[in-house]
């Protein structure tokens, strides 16, 4: 053996996984349906492993004027994929003169969540309204599918929500109970899983354009005291 050869240390044991790991939107997002319109909201914790790289950020991201996506997953996944479906709704709706409809955006992420399903790891809500068929939820889960749902969730903390919304959740709630409902669902997940926190990020879609909203601190509900 040559004494002059020097074998670094193996520091694989050492080294924090967030050193290695990727962004990854850990994440609560929910959408509902109501007359008029929909409430979509999310927390706003990005983690790399077990740290916490983004306390803050919004995975509520606009595609148009009335159609925005709720994001989980991968954060470098899901902000490329929403921004080449803004691109192509921006040039379908200069080409045609007309907003584009929720199912249209709804389709183009589909797409490209199937034709990269084994490159990406993007779960993805698209939600929004039109003039022909009002306020829509569409699921695009790991994979690809597309479903429309009257109310949707994902991430990491949706599975602490399955009883939450059975119980909780009726069709034809008004704007304020929707709002209402995602608040307390964000909030639970919020308190249970590890992954999700930071603050309360909603809006609300109609045919007047998006409202935005932030829940922080006290503002953020309180079921029980650990």
């Amino acid at each position: 053996m040559d004494m002059n050869y020097f074998a670094p240390p193996d520091l694989s044991d050492v080294v924090p996984d967030w050193m290695s790991s990727e962004h990854s939107t850990g994440t609560t997002v929910v959408a509902v349906e109501f007359d008029g319109g929909v409430v979509i909201g999310a927390d706003s914790r990005t983690s790399t492993g077990a740290y916490v790289a983004n306390r803050v950020s919004d995975k509520l991201t606009r595609v148009t004027d009335r159609i925005y996506c709720c994001r989980s997953g991968s954060a470098a996944d899901t902000q490329a994929i929403a921004d080449i479906v803004t691109y192509h709704l921006s040039f379908y709706e200069m080409e045609t003169g007309q907003p584009a409809k929720v199912e249209t955006a709804a389709n183009i992420f589909r797409e490209l969540c199937y034709n990269y399903r084994d490159q990406l790891v993007a779960g993805i809500i698209c939600a929004g309204w039109d003039r022909q068929n009002g306020g829509q939820v569409y699921m695009v889960p790991l994979g690809g599918m597309l479903l429309r749902q009257p109310v949707a969730m994902g991430g990491s903390g949706s599975t602490y929500l399955y009883g939450y919304v059975d119980a909780n959740y009726k069709p034809g709630m008004s704007k304020d109970e929707c709002l209402n409902f995602v608040k307390n669902a964000i909030a639970l997940a919020i308190a249970r899983d590890g992954s999700s926190g930071g603050v309360v990020r909603l809006g609300v879609i109609t045919k007047d354009g998006v409202e935005r909203s932030v829940l922080t601190g006290d503002e953020i509900p309180q079921f029980y005291q650990g």
